[in-house]
């Protein structure tokens, strides 16, 4: 648990004149409630000396407290709410950049609403470790602190203050642990809730089509019930740690009422000067127990981050990269891979794609075309045998800069729900608008766009679902086009369309291509494709092949 939070820290460093000043603020503004209270408390002592009203001159030191401690908690607000969200707005970057590392096929056998649960649930749950437990533990020792220095000159009546005061403090910390379990059952129901809604909603169609809409509904039903379960346990714990505070904090008031009751030797003016210290301690330190689930939740919403985050790459960074050649051919010898160790997909296969050339490659559904592209894009490592481009072996490449010579038009070509522009700047940030309609026309759809009332700020629809499959298609290509790369991998292209939508496609790339070298990765030929060699892939090997 503690590793977890002292991990969260450190990812919070950036943050950290942020984070501390307003844990300077809010230790101010704890503090000024001790003195407006320590102040009253003098006060009212020095009324009751002087045996009349005159006697409570004294509490007019008390009125710039009034306005200056307002002043402080407005302060303590706005600058531990802005320095928290800016931390858990650094905290999401961070984790999306380590899933696109180690998931960069795809989110595998993590499901879509576990992990939509961790970059947010997760995440938010965060903001408590600093907003739930850094902040009053921070005024706490401050509040606790203060109260010790001005009784010290009565040890004893310190003693009796302090001692319940300090447990207010320190009982988060016993019980943090334990509440964590707790917290992490919670937060693994709740990603299971998450799954159980939006699997069902991302395949409607098929749910609706099977009659599975009672099936899907039981499994939401249980889902629900298991998390309200363990929240319910959760909250118990917050409930009975509340309960635990309150009570030490109207401990350390009756201990104070109780030695000036029984006569002790302090003055009048100490004792009730300890009975005001004690009430303004029971703010700041009567919830401090509650923190103790705060932690919990925190440190579990870290766990799970972390879990995910930590998942080992499928291919290693190298630690002394090679500069990028400036030759864009393409060299395979003797590549090995299985998926799985007892099952090699590809076994032995040479192939050399020169600059400039059009090859396609042939074969059916599983013979390993896929994971060719996999391979060339770095998604996955041979297990033996080299890929080289311009003579250097792209293990020794980032990955990054390989991608902007090999750009993947991929069979799950997806079109977000945003504008078409958005769709394309995707693969090129920065390109204006003259590029996108360059890429648009080789791709043959540029027609279309012109004729869309918005053109290029045209919402695309959740999938694409504004357009055809054949259109939606052309987008893709044209969005991989958009960016300078010299090598294209169309990775079963027309996946979907029908039989002239797919010549109509496949027509266009002696244009769309122009340039570039074009590796055509597809199960069947229509005889309309621009290529200069065809193979066939058959037991993990290239076997020439007529077009």
């Amino acid at each position: 648990m503690w590793a977890d939070l002292a991990r969260v820290l450190r990812l919070w460093a950036p943050r950290r004149a942020s984070l501390v000043g307003a844990l300077l603020v809010s230790m101010g503004s704890a503090l000024s409630g001790v003195a407006l209270l320590a102040l009253a408390g003098q006060g009212v002592a020095a009324g009751l000396a002087a045996g009349g009203i005159f006697g409570l001159a004294a509490l007019v030191w008390v009125r710039p407290l009034v306005l200056l401690r307002p002043m402080l908690r407005w302060g303590e607000r706005m600058a531990s709410h802005a320095a928290a969200f800016r931390a858990l707005a650094d905290t999401r970057v961070w984790f999306f950049r380590r899933l696109a590392e180690r998931m960069p096929g795809g989110i595998g056998l993590r499901g879509s609403g576990d992990l939509l649960s961790r970059v947010i649930g997760d995440v938010d749950a965060l903001d408590r470790l600093y907003l739930g437990g850094i902040l009053p533990a921070g005024a706490g020792l401050a509040v606790l602190v203060a109260v010790l220095a001005l009784l010290m000159g009565e040890p004893w009546l310190m003693l009796l203050v302090g001692l319940p005061l300090a447990l207010a403090l320190v009982l988060p910390l016993v019980l943090a642990p334990a509440a964590t379990r707790a917290a992490q059952r919670a937060a693994d129901h709740r990603g299971g809730l998450r799954a159980a809604v939006a699997d069902p909603l991302a395949g409607l169609e098929d749910t609706l089509a099977a009659n599975a809409e009672p099936r899907a509904m039981e499994r939401l039903r249980t889902a629900d019930r298991e998390l309200m379960h363990s929240q319910r346990s959760l909250v118990r714990r917050s409930a009975w740690a509340g309960a635990a505070g309150g009570f030490l904090a109207q401990l350390a008031v009756l201990a104070a009422l109780a030695w000036g009751l029984a006569g002790g030797t302090a003055t009048a003016g100490m004792v009730v000067l300890a009975l005001f210290l004690s009430v303004a301690a029971a703010e700041a330190l009567g919830l401090m127990p509650r923190a103790g689930a705060a932690l919990a939740s925190a440190a579990a919403g870290a766990r799970r981050l972390f879990e995910a985050a930590d998942t080992a790459p499928p291919v290693e960074e190298p630690a002394a990269p090679a500069p990028l050649p400036a030759s864009n051919e393409l060299v395979l010898q003797g590549v090995r891979f299985g998926w799985r160790q007892d099952a090699p997909v590809l076994d032995g296969l040479n192939l050399t794609l020169r600059e400039g050339e059009r090859v396609a490659i042939l074969g059916p559904s599983g013979a390993g075309k896929s994971t060719l592209a996999a391979l060339l894009t770095r998604l996955a490592a041979p297990e033996a045998g080299t890929i080289r481009l311009g003579g250097t072996d792209i293990s020794q490449l980032p990955a990054a800069e390989l991608r902007t010579r090999i750009v993947v038009l991929s069979q799950q070509a997806r079109l977000f729900d945003d504008t078409i522009a958005a769709n394309l700047r995707l693969a090129a940030p920065g390109a204006p608008d003259a590029a996108l309609w360059r890429a648009l026309v080789k791709a043959g759809i540029a027609d279309l766009v012109r004729s869309l009332p918005e053109g290029l700020e045209t919402r695309c629809g959740e999938g694409g679902a504004r357009f055809s499959g054949g259109e939606a298609r052309r987008f893709a290509l044209a969005r991989a086009l958009l960016p300078p790369a010299g090598i294209l991998i169309l990775d079963e292209p027309t996946t979907g369309l029908d039989a002239a939508a797919e010549r109509a496609f496949l027509a266009t790339l002696a244009t769309a291509c122009e340039g570039r070298s074009l590796l055509l990765i597809t199960h069947r030929l229509t005889g309309d494709e621009p290529l200069d060699r065809v193979w066939r892939l058959a037991g993990g090997r290239l076997l020439p092949a007529t077009a």
